[in-house]
């Protein structure tokens, strides 16, 4: 048997799991041990009498962000996040996760009640239960109340819608896989007629659903819907009703925007007057009624395959978590402690005596002729193009710069005769003598 030919019984049956793949899916996804959830207790008057599990990491993004996610029938809190992958994702990017259970006290199945009135108006039933969890969440966590979303699988994607309609001031935005639009259901015949084949309603019509169900007059969360082209289970054309309805909401046309193939499935795209994405769609090419799963663009895997966790090739719970804009954050490196400089030793010195240094007498600078034959002459003025010599016989190298003009050649043999005939001779060693006498080199 499937879900769709025993809706009538999910409420009445005395055990879970007795039909359809429902025992199969309990088996698969409740490896509790594994998953990182914790159950909260006391979190207000509670009238769905649903169980709360959270996971908060021990890293979170700023501001601090929480996502709702709604199992499916006949899964638990913690086998979803097992099949989905959700906690993974939480605690690579950062955000809390709250996970309300259904109980069999209120459903043999543990579906959500999203077509009992009871349980979908404002501050009633189990959409108040939520509520109350989240408010729970965000005084304990420091949630951000700007940054609240909320996403589920069959039963949990039409209470997806259910919390959306109820309250939209609450949730920046959501996501539904394989659900159903909200108000379509008011009892158990309506829910088996909607899930196998979805009514023709206007935009207007189901938008008015929408509308109703509280007195919200601001901006609508914005809303991502995944759905199998070959779904038996909820018929595949519910998720162009759940477009219908908030496009509406939101006051856009029907036709997409944008289209194009995102790992290989169809997605359509409407954005705002901002150019903001408010609506996309995702038809997942020949899957069954599940969870899509697949490698992230981050080359990760996030979930488990399992019964109603189906590999298709696209990570849903990824690019739902992209969509809700978490997964730009970049987890920091862990600082790396650092150890203490040791202390400096002391120093302790000892009183030193000097003695007195007399200056010794600058050293006289030279001047060299440029010929080969010219000889050593007391430098009297400034020079101006240095050259480095040595000077000889002293035991080591001393350079000095020196500069010097040459002398003008005689025109004739005239003026040659004269000029010897007044040139001073100069004692070079004279020179050299009293030159080293002077810098204290020569006694």
């Amino acid at each position: 048997m499937s879900l769709a030919n025993n809706v009538e019984f999910l409420r009445h049956l005395p055990k879970p799991g007795r039909f359809g793949g429902f025992a199969e899916l309990g088996r698969n996804l409740r490896p509790d041990l594994h998953s990182p959830l914790a159950e909260v207790k006391g979190f207000g008057t509670n009238p769905g009498a649903l169980r709360m599990f959270s996971y908060v990491p021990a890293v979170q993004q700023q501001p601090r962000a929480l996502v709702v996610v709604l199992h499916g029938c006949g899964q638990s809190a913690a086998g979803y996040d097992v099949g989905s992958g959700w906690s993974t994702l939480a605690k690579h990017y950062g955000f809390a996760l709250l996970l309300p259970e259904q109980q069999p006290s209120n459903n043999a199945n543990t579906c959500f009640n999203w077509f009992n009135p009871e349980d979908i108006a404002r501050e009633r039933g189990e959409a108040c239960s939520i509520r109350q969890m989240i408010a729970r969440m965000v005084a304990d966590h420091g949630i951000d109340p700007h940054r609240i979303f909320v996403t589920g699988l069959s039963a949990g994607g039409a209470m997806t819608t259910v919390m959306l309609a109820t309250y939209p001031e609450l949730f920046c935005a959501g996501a539904v896989i394989a659900g159903l639009p909200f108000g379509v259901a008011s009892n158990v015949r309506e829910a088996l007629s909607g899930m196998r084949a979805s009514r023709a309603r206007s935009a207007g019509e189901l938008g008015d659903l929408v509308r109703k169900a509280s007195s919200h007059k601001g901006a609508w969360p914005k809303l991502s819907v995944w759905h199998g082209s070959a779904d038996r289970t909820v018929y595949p054309g519910n998720a162009n009703e759940i477009v219908k309805q908030w496009l509406d909401v939101h006051g856009l046309p029907l036709e997409p925007m944008s289209e194009g193939v995102i790992d290989g499935h169809p997605r359509q795209v409407w954005w705002d007057a901002s150019g903001e994405t408010v609506v996309e769609s995702y038809t997942i090419t020949d899957m069954a009624h599940g969870t899509p799963l697949g490698t992230a663009d981050n080359d990760k895997r996030y979930g488990t395959q399992g019964a109603f966790m189906i590999e298709a090739g696209i990570s849903s719970s990824y690019h739902i978590a992209k969509f809700f804009g978490l997964t730009d954050w970049i987890r920091q490196p862990k600082p790396v402690a650092s150890r203490p400089a040791a202390a400096p030793k002391p120093v302790t010195s000892k009183p030193v005596t000097s003695k007195p240094v007399t200056p010794k007498p600058a050293t006289p600078k030279l001047a060299v002729a440029d010929s080969p034959s010219a000889k050593l002459i007391p430098m009297v003025s400034p020079i101006p193009s240095p050259l480095p010599i040595p000077l000889p016989n002293l035991g080591k190298t001393v350079w000095q710069t020196a500069h010097v003009k040459p002398a003008p050649e005689p025109k004739d043999d005239l003026h040659k005769h004269d000029s010897h005939k007044h040139r001073r001779v100069i004692d070079v060693n004279a020179v050299i003598t009293r030159a080293l006498t002077a810098a204290g080199l020569m006694k």
